[in-house]
């Protein structure tokens, strides 16, 4: 059928045949480099974290997705469907002036009021000279306790909202840990400081919507009940005493005390891996 090859004649059907075969070759062809462009244009524009963070949370079960408004007691019930980028919310102003409900929270963990709080795990402290340093929350700090390898970001490095901020491993398990703001790193620090990365938001760090997907006050509270009964379920051996419930025992290095558990599905449920 193609000119050629042995006993090809230009026929009216051989005609058809070719012209549509390179229609066919060329759309194939043209949605290919389109595709590819696509991509790069996402790339530059740094649209690929948020295009895989969007899937990624799409996986996310519904009761990782909560409202910060309902884990404040503000609603009732509600789904967030934003990414937990409160920043795009039209709703978050009408929310946030109602009011809100304290709730219980184990008095071994401390989260500090000057901070505020990302749903991996991390946090976040302004700084004085507008500057925002980043950390390990106690949570995370008391699953983990001392990480085996750590890699960080060199300064000069550019880290985007719920991407990779930096890897450790522990126990043979690596852990993703999620950006919890986009910027540019100024300096590192790591297991053996107080924070782990020193950023400059690309955002003014004094401009009140910069940080406000990050979590505070009453929705703090709510978020980390929520978390510890599922750590509770995921941890708890049977018949046995209570680990990480409010008037429990929380352990530093649970992932060392208790082995045999299901570490694969902890660590991503905590860090929001899917």
């Amino acid at each position: 059928m193609f000119p050629g090859v042995d006993g090809f004649h230009w026929t009216v059907a051989h005609v058809l045949f070719l012209s549509l075969f390179f229609v066919v070759a060329l759309v194939i062809a043209g949605t290919v480099i389109s595709a590819a462009f696509r991509t790069a244009r996402d790339f530059r524009m740094n649209r690929a974290t948020e295009l895989c963070w969007k899937s990624d949370f799409a996986d996310l079960p519904l009761s990782d997705r909560r409202c910060r408004h309902e884990l404040a007691g503000r609603i009732p019930d509600r789904t967030c469907d934003h990414g937990f980028d409160c920043r795009t919310c039209s709703q978050y102003s009408e929310f946030a002036a109602l009011p809100s409900q304290k709730m219980p929270l184990n008095p071994a963990l401390n989260y500090a009021e000057d901070r505020l709080y990302h749903r991996g795990h991390t946090w976040v402290q302004p700084q004085p000279d507008g500057t925002l340093l980043i950390g390990l929350d106690e949570i995370a700090e008391h699953l983990i306790g001392s990480p085996d390898t750590v890699e960080l970001p060199e300064a000069g490095a550019e880290i985007e909202l719920n991407d990779t901020a930096w890897r450790m491993t522990k126990c043979g398990k690596e852990i993703r840990v999620r950006a919890p703001i986009e910027g540019t790193i100024l300096e590192t620090g790591g297991p053996h400081q107080p924070w782990y990365l020193k950023v400059r938001s690309r955002r003014p760090a004094s401009d009140p919507e910069t940080l406000r997907h990050l979590l505070r006050g009453p929705e703090v509270q709510g978020w980390l009940v929520a978390d510890l009964e599922r750590l509770q379920l995921q941890l708890r051996a049977p018949n046995s005493a209570p680990t990480l419930a409010d008037g429990g025992t929380l352990v530093h290095g649970l992932i060392e005390a208790m082995p045999k558990a299901d570490w694969d599905t902890v660590l991503a449920d905590t860090f929001l891996e899917v």
